[in-house]
């Protein structure tokens, strides 16, 4: 009997899962939210190129950005909640740290809010069947979200660490 025989396929099989549980680590989840699939992604640039690959097999996808930011800076804790546009019924409602939101919905009319440290914008999107939906967001970067969100602001945070 060739012991190298059987030690072939049993490194094949170990390398191949190797990359296929790397590959499972690298998708973001995919998420429900009111019967809504959704998905959110792009903290990292291989995130990023992957959302941007799979978004024209979702039905909405949402960007979210901080007008003038730094490159790799990305908004946190976005609260966004989608409402049929004529009746207002709510539709979907998820928050995401992510750029980047997809979302499997339903074709119609929708009105999309998203909320950042406090400071709301609203967006319309109409989804066609068959077809790929996009909306931006992009809050300005003169606003103070430290204040909007209640959180100390630095001179306040240095005043705490030096006692003053």
């Amino acid at each position: 009997m060739n012991p190298t025989r059987f030690w072939r396929p049993a490194a094949a099989l170990a390398i191949f899962g190797i990359f296929t549980s790397a590959q499972a680590l690298t998708n973001p989840p995919i998420r429900m939210a009111q019967g809504i699939e959704y998905m959110c992604g792009g903290k990292s640039s291989a995130e990023a190129a992957f959302m941007q690959t799979v978004a024209p097999r979702w039905a909405a996808t949402l960007e979210f950005a901080v007008s003038r930011g730094r490159p790799g800076q990305f908004p946190g804790d976005v609260s966004v909640v989608v409402r049929d546009r004529y009746s207002g019924r709510l539709v979907m409602e998820a928050a995401t740290g992510s750029p980047f939101m997809l979302a499997r919905l339903d074709p119609g009319a929708y009105e999309v809010e998203a909320t950042l440290g406090g400071i709301t914008l609203q967006q319309s999107l109409t989804v066609f069947n068959g077809t790929s939906s996009k909306a931006q967001f992009v809050w300005p970067s003169n606003v103070d979200f430290a204040s909007a969100m209640g959180l100390p602001r630095p001179e306040q945070q240095a005043a705490v660490q030096t006692g003053r």
